[in-house]
């Protein structure tokens, strides 16, 4: 038989009613919570608390928070009047009866709606998705065919301007044609004239200029003189080894090295087994161009379109620590705390070894698991992914002071943290 609780204490305003639960020692994860318009009930083994309450609520308004050792609901009345009692006073068992069955059925019909809710959203997000790739495909489509139509209309002009131009150059060897005839016909009328009137002195003399004029232009071509051939030789050219900025030591080199060659051997997997990935187009099937839309998606505060892009370019290549991070983030923003502090965590797994290369991404996966273990309550793991953060970034103030704060939540400096 449960152990009822009487210890509670309860204070109300005109709008809201607030009853503070002692936890008795009972961990956060082993509260069960039961509310409706007329009934709440707090059940944490062997400790009962229920109240049959003295005016109804509005329950879709109201909230109930677990932690620090103790439950504090905040109920948000119907009527803006003070209440004489927090609960009904009355010793009828079967009316007390009636009422807990009702707020039972209340409570099962708004799972149920909430559970129907839910289907519908992923139902919703799912057609979404869909309508954004088809949408993005159709764009594709779009441009390729404005490619298709320049090209069409580039090679149409080029072939009408080579075909005008070769008319233009038939009709002038025509032109040529005829012209060189009429000379060749004006001169044979001239030499039959000249040779009708016995002027051969006239054609000796012509034909003695032409030989002397050629013999001066020989004579010019023999003098030219031709440009010495040019020197050739060899220019050596050395390159520095080095691929990280830092100065060279030693005991690094071998982990910036097998950096170098995880992240050259990521960059050339492709994962393209999936039959339904085969119908993308050839950018729908890049990572790095998938990664940039994510991006984008994230800038606009689209998270639900970035989870898409990023989740579609790690079933093609799950090697790239960066697509893991940045869907962490988007989960972040979605609320999905669970998915981010799994993103994170495969992306701190593919940011080894620890170098400085990858300095500043291990620094942001870790922030952003540590940020999901606190919105979970989980303060103490939290504060690890911190001071990780942290160690690898001492300068940083912020990151200094969020730190500051798990540490003072832990310490029970702060009733109510909401470490971002």
């Amino acid at each position: 038989m449960p152990l009822l609780v009487t210890d509670y204490s309860w204070t109300q305003t005109d709008s809201m009613v607030y009853i503070n639960v002692p936890l008795k020692g009972a961990k956060v994860g082993k509260v069960d919570i039961l509310s409706t318009d007329e009934y709440i009930k707090v059940h944490y083994p062997p400790y009962l608390f229920e109240a049959l309450l003295f005016e109804p609520v509005d329950d879709d308004r109201s909230t109930a928070k677990v932690g620090n050792g103790v439950v504090v609901i905040s109920l948000q009345k119907r009527n803006n009047k003070v209440w004489d009692h927090l609960m009904i006073t009355t010793s009828d068992k079967e009316r007390k009866k009636e009422i807990r069955q009702q707020a039972l059925l209340k409570y099962q019909e708004k799972l149920s709606a909430e559970s129907q809710s839910r289907a519908e959203k992923k139902h919703t997000e799912k057609k979404y998705a869909l309508e954004t790739m088809m949408k993005l495909e159709n764009e594709e489509r779009e441009s390729i065919q404005k490619m298709k139509d320049a090209e069409r209309d580039k090679t149409t002009a080029e072939l009408a301007a080579w075909q005008l131009r070769q008319k233009q150059q038939a009709e002038e060897e025509v032109q040529v044609k005829v012209q060189s005839q009429r000379a060749y016909q004006t001169k044979t009328k001239a030499n039959t004239k000249n040779k009708e009137r016995g002027c051969s002195e006239h054609l000796n003399n012509i034909l003695c200029l032409d030989q002397r004029n050629q013999n001066e232009t020989n004579c010019k071509k023999k003098q030219v003189d031709l440009p010495a051939p040019r020197l050739t030789g060899n220019i050596h050219v050395t390159f520095t080894p080095r691929v990280f900025p830092t100065a060279l030591r030693e005991s690094r080199v071998q982990e910036e090295e097998e950096w170098l060659k995880k992240q050259a051997e990521a960059r050339h997997v492709l994962n393209a087994d999936f039959e339904e990935l085969n119908d993308l187009k050839k950018e729908h099937r890049n990572p790095d161009w998938l990664k940039e839309k994510g991006d984008k998606y994230f800038t606009n505060g689209d998270y639900l379109s970035a989870v898409n892009a990023y989740s579609l370019a790690i079933r093609l290549n799950r090697n790239i620590p960066a697509l893991f991070s940045n869907r962490a983030a988007c989960h972040l923003k979605l609320r999905n705390l669970h998915k981010a502090i799994e993103d994170s965590s495969q992306a701190l797994n593919l940011l080894t070894p620890p170098v400085p290369a990858n300095a500043a991404a291990r620094a942001r996966a870790s922030v952003r698991r540590g940020s999901a273990f606190c919105q979970l309550q989980l303060y103490a793991e939290g504060l690890q992914d911190y001071q990780a953060a942290l160690k690898i970034d001492p300068h940083n103030e912020a990151l200094q002071a969020d730190t500051q704060r798990i540490r003072d939540i832990i310490q029970g400096s702060e009733a109510n943290p909401d470490t971002q």
